[in-house]
């Protein structure tokens, strides 16, 4: 069944939108659907992923656009549909359109310049060949070029893993055990969660595998005193509530009401009454300093570029700056140094981001370790090795999207001696 000719039309619009980069590319496109009611959810399906295909391959597509005839917003148009939903798919296309995308799509990518192939602007490319190699960058962007998967995490609270892949089997949903994370299942397919009664009981939740482990490594236990610095719209928390059994005081911080916002309705489907969410000014807000000394536990997983993120947020390397990192390394080392207060001794405190840098990431643990006598780094290896989890990336948890089949994540367990 082909689209409709004008889904092309449509195309062009939300490009025209999103092109002008003045904003998360996932909100311009809902305000665009919100505005043009009228589209089925076939074609939405349809203008969505073409959206998200020009996006994760923007260089290339730009490139071959330059070419053929016609306006060259429906050129982009026509090769993102062409690519995500087939040339045989598209209707309202002219013979002329149809023999110039046939020739593009023959086109072996591997035969084109780095800078066409990695799709990546230079300075962040640059950055991971420096950090990676030239062959491990190049596998690494190549998998951030990908779609992400869609992960689960069975809520304990509410199910057994056993009653969650029965419901799901029973769904016709088809899934796979992760590798890694033990309570995390990847679904082959992406249905329609909202629609499942074990998504709407809250026996799962959307969380990928590689922010489960997270919880993990903070091992939070029964009728402990945790603080989720940066908790966003909460699926740490909530992993993290699971794993202390519902018991001891888990405080949700973080510096927006709409992240927070965005936690109550998960929180009310979890099951889980010991997450107590707090709204705070800034990082160094009295509410923290109330509790210095205090807490067993404190995960900051930090605000930063979120390249880890990009096979589910691709835009994000066309609207970060290089200025714009190196602002988020001093924010990054306020935001730990204000939480490093919370722990008592004993205490333990995971710094994370879902970026891939080194400026974001080691930089901010060996700076702070050399300003905080009273803390060490524990091996993260060893905390995953205590729990069963089969996964050593050195003292720091460093996964990597073609290795490890996750987003990309950073982590760094430090304890805190005196």
């Amino acid at each position: 069944m082909r689209l409709a000719p004008w889904v092309i039309g449509g195309t062009e619009q939300a490009l025209r939108e999103i092109m002008r980069f003045a904003g998360p590319a996932d909100v311009t496109l809902s305000r665009y659907f919100r505005e043009h009611p009228k589209l089925g959810s076939r074609e939405r399906s349809a203008i969505a992923e073409a959206v998200y295909g020009f996006l994760r391959h923007r260089l290339m597509l730009m490139h071959f656009s330059e070419s053929g005839h016609g306006p060259q917003l429906r050129r982009i148009a026509l090769l993102a549909l062409a690519e995500s939903s087939g040339l045989e798919a598209l209707g309202g296309v002219e013979e002329n359109e149809r023999l110039w995308l046939t020739h593009v799509l023959s086109i072996d990518g591997a035969t084109l310049s780095l800078a066409l192939r990695s799709n990546f602007p230079d300075w962040i490319r640059n950055r991971l060949i420096d950090q990676f190699g030239q062959d491990q960058a190049e596998q690494l962007m190549a998998a951030l070029n990908q779609p992400a998967s869609l992960d689960v995490r069975i809520n304990t609270i509410q199910s057994s893993a056993e009653q969650v892949e029965s419901a799901l089997m029973e769904a016709g949903t088809q899934f796979e055990r992760a590798r890694y994370a033990p309570h995390a299942l990847r679904l082959l397919a992406k249905p329609a969660l909202q629609n499942l009664p074990v998504f709407k009981q809250g026996a799962i939740e959307v969380q990928d595998e590689g922010s489960q482990l997270l919880a993990h490594l903070l091992g939070a236990r029964r009728g402990e005193m945790v603080v989720d610095f940066c908790a966003g719209a909460g699926g740490k928390t909530l992993a993290i509530g699971a794993m202390m059994r519902n018991t001891g005081r888990l405080y949700a911080f973080d510096i927006s009401d709409k992240r927070l916002a965005k936690l109550k309705p998960r929180l009310a489907r979890s099951g889980l009454y010991n997450v107590h969410p707090v709204l705070l000014a800034h990082e160094n807000d009295a509410k923290v300093k109330r509790l210095a000394g205090k807490v067993d536990r404190v995960l900051v997983d930090a605000p930063c570029s979120g390249f880890g993120t990009l096979r589910r947020n691709p835009d994000i390397k066309w609207r970060q700056q290089p200025d714009d990192v190196t602002e988020l390394y001093e924010r990054q080392s306020s935001i730990l140094n204000s939480a490093a207060r919370l722990p008592k001794v004993g205490g333990r405190l995971v710094y994370a981001t879902c970026s891939l840098l080194m400026e974001e990431n080691q930089a901010i643990i060996e700076r702070f370790l050399s300003q905080q006598a009273n803390y060490r780094l524990i091996p993260a290896h060893e905390i995953l090795l205590e729990q069963k989890i089969a996964l050593d990336t050195g003292d720091y948890l460093q996964l990597l999207p073609h290795r490890h089949g996750t987003d990309g994540f950073f982590a760094a367990v430090l304890e805190r001696s005196s």
